[in-house]
C-alpha cells in the first residue's frame, strides 16, 4: 500500500543547516493553541527512526514517559547511519555505523528503553526501500497489541529519509488499524510559524512525565558523531542551535 506524497524536500534543501534556519526565538514567541495528547490511551508503542538519533531527538521524552508508565516501547532504527558524512571510505563508513549504533543503544538505555531493532537499510536511500520497510513495520504492528501506536517522522519533514519512513509507517498503520503519530524534526528548521505547508490543525503536544525531558537532554548528548565535526574545522551534522531549538520547542506530533 502506498501513501500520498506530501513532500517538503525542496524547502529543506533551500535552507542550509549551517545557515541556522528559523531560530528558537521565533518559535518561542509564536502563540498557537495546541491540543494535548493523552498518553493514557496508548497500549503499546513502536518508534521508527530514519537514522540512529531521530528516536531521541524527536520522540525521546514521550517514549520514556510511556515506558515509565509500563507501556511496551519498541524502537526501530531503519538505516545504518553510515551516510551522515559524504565521501567516506568503506572502512570509515563501517566505523561510523558502529559508533552510531553504540551511541543509540546508550541513549535508549538512558531513556529506559530496550535496545533498538536494527534494520540496517542504507542511510540516504530509504526512499528506494519503502516497500520493504512498510512490510517490516506491518509485521511488527500486526504482532503488537491491538490499537498500538506507531511514532515515525512526519511525511512532510523535508529530509528524504524522514519522509520515506513517514510514508512507510502511514501505510503500515493503515494496514493494521494502528494509530499513527508523526513527529517533526527538520520542520522546525525550514518552516515558519503558521507556515501554510504545515498541518497545524493536526498538531498535538504529548503530556510527558516529569524528568523525562531532562533524561532526553542527557541522552541527546551521547551522539558525539553528530554533535562534533567529523574532521577538524568541519561542521557537525547537528550544530548546537539545532539541538537547542528542538529542546526549546519540545515534542510535538501530527495525529
Amino acid at each position: 500500500m502506498t501513501t500520498a506524497r506530501i513532500s517538503n524536500c525542496a524547502r529543506f534543501a533551500e535552507r542550509s543547516i549551517a545557515g541556522g534556519g528559523t531560530p528558537s526565538s521565533a518559535w518561542l514567541g509564536w502563540r498557537r493553541d495546541v491540543e494535548s495528547l493523552d498518553l493514557d490511551e496508548c497500549p503499546a508503542l513502536i518508534v521508527v527512526a530514519p537514522h540512529p538519533d531521530d528516536e531521541t531527538l524527536g520522540f525521546g521524552a514521550t517514549a520514556a514517559s510511556l515506558r515509565m508508565r509500563g507501556v511496551d516501547v519498541t524502537v526501530v532504527a531503519a538505516s545504518d547511519g553510515g551516510g551522515a558524512y559524504p565521501g567516506l571510505s568503506p572502512l570509515e563508513r563501517r566505523w561510523l555505523e558502529r559508533d552510531r549504533r553504540a551511541e543509540t543503544e546508550l541513549a535508549t538505555r538512558m531513556l529506559g528503553l530496550d535496545p533498538p531493532i536494527w534494520l540496517g537499510l542504507p542511510d540516504g536511500e530509504l526512499d528506494r526501500h519503502e516497500d520493504a520497510l512498510t512490510d517490516v513495520l506491518t509485521e511488527f504492528l500486526s504482532a503488537a497489541a491491538p490499537g498500538s501506536w506507531c511514532a515515525a517522522t512526519w511525511r512532510g519533514d523535508g529530509h528524504p529519509d524522514h519522509e520515506a519512513v513517514g510514508r512507510s509507517a502511514a501505510a503500515a498503520c493503515a494496514a493494521t488499524s494502528s494509530t499513527l503519530l508523526e513527529y517533526p524534526v527538520w520542520m522546525w528548521h525550514w518552516a515558519e510559524p503558521n507556515d501554510a505547508d504545515v498541518p497545524w490543525q493536526r498538531m498535538r503536544r504529548p503530556v510527558v512525565d516529569g524528568g523525562c525531558s531532562v533524561r532526553k537532554r542527557h541522552a541527546v548528548n551521547v551522539f558525539r558523531t553528530q554533535l562534533a565535526p567529523f574532521e577538524p574545522g568541519g561542521d557537525p551534522i547537528l550544530p548546537p542551535f539545532v539541538v537547542q531549538r528542538l529542546m526549546a520547542v519540545g515534542e510535538m506530533v501530527f495525529l
